[in-house]
């Protein structure tokens, strides 16, 4: 079974979301045959990499609301992150541009690290306060999941590298209608959209393994009666050729 991620780094529901999946897995007997992949998505890919705001201040003039009413948003948000075991530090979170560190995890997942990026950076965003278009941040994050330092700065100076891969998940994001993430799609055929319960990944999970399991049916596309066979060793004529 494949599920494919579309997400982003700074985005809280994504790492609720991911977190949700991850203990509905836990529940699953199956976990071990599942393949989780990660896709990149920019909630908003103008953001300047040095802003000088904080995330209330940011939040507060992306929705027009009022700093103090930006910090209550959050604090429901933290509560969420709670329930799945997360720490999000909204006082200390740097809002910043992506690109980079989606970069960055694409790079990994050619070093098969991408599963361990991806849980890094979220981490180092939401709970560390880690500034993630900082280049000598990711690289610090990186080695921590096992990359080398010398070759991700190479590729995190050359603003080619790895471009293409990111802007193909997001135009496939695009064109099979992703609004906004998390959005997860299982075996190409079920999409789950946001950071649902977890008992819906549970059901999900259930509904396509019983599919998987499942013998094929056949559909009957014979043009007709007419059609010339043979059957417990008798070989019928077509009507048209008698």
């Amino acid at each position: 079974m494949q599920i494919e991620v579309w997400s982003d780094f700074v985005c809280p529901f994504c790492y609720i979301g991911k977190r949700r999946l991850e203990q509905a897995l836990e529940k699953f007997p199956q976990r071990d045959e599942v393949k989780v992949e990660f896709h990149s998505y920019e909630l908003d890919p103008t953001t300047a990499k040095d802003q000088n705001k904080t995330i209330h201040e940011a939040l507060a003039g992306k929705y027009g609301v009022s700093v103090d009413e930006a910090k209550k948003m959050n604090e429901g948000i933290g509560e969420q992150a709670k329930g799945v075991g997360l720490n999000f530090q909204f006082d200390t979170m740097v809002p910043t541009n992506t690109f980079d560190a989606h970069r960055l995890a694409h790079f990994a997942k050619t070093k098969g690290k991408d599963q361990e990026i991806t849980e890094r950076l979220l981490h180092g965003y939401f709970t560390e306060g880690k500034k993630l278009s900082d280049h000598g941040v990711l690289a610090a994050l990186a080695v921590e999941v096992g990359l080398d330092r010398n070759e991700v700065l190479e590729v995190l100076q050359d603003e080619k590298a790895y471009a293409d891969d990111v802007r193909y998940d997001e135009n496939t994001a695009q064109q099979i209608g992703v609004r906004g993430v998390p959005f997860f799609v299982v075996n190409q055929k079920y999409a789950i959209s946001g950071a649902q319960p977890v008992e819906t990944f549970v059901g999900a999970l259930e509904k396509v393994r019983q599919e998987e399991q499942a013998a094929p049916v056949l559909q009957d596309l014979s043009g007709g009666e007419d059609d010339a066979a043979c059957v417990d060793g008798n070989c019928a004529i077509p009507n048209d050729q008698e």
